[in-house]
């Protein structure tokens, strides 16, 4: 029965494992995208630096809090199929 869970010789597990790295991966970029876009509109209007920072942040988490989603399913994923 544990055979007949595999797909092309790869484990479901694996699969989750995947997903869950490419999930963090994905946020990595977004962020650091995010910080790159952010610094140079710092540069460019300095007075204009809190309510950037306060756009950042809230950027941040939502970009993080969809990783972690990402995480949790992933997690969940696997529990259910191994």
């Amino acid at each position: 029965q544990q055979n007949e869970r595999k797909h092309m010789g790869i484990s479901p597990a694996a699969f989750s494992a995947v997903g869950a790295g490419l999930a963090a991966i994905g946020a990595g970029i977004g962020i650091g995208i995010l910080g790159y876009g952010v610094a140079q509109a710092i540069a460019r209007q300095p007075e204009a630096k809190n309510s950037i920072q306060m756009v950042m942040y809230i950027l941040m988490a939502i970009i993080e809090g969809t990783a972690l989603f990402a995480l949790v399913i992933a997690f969940l994923a696997l529990n259910k199929v191994g």
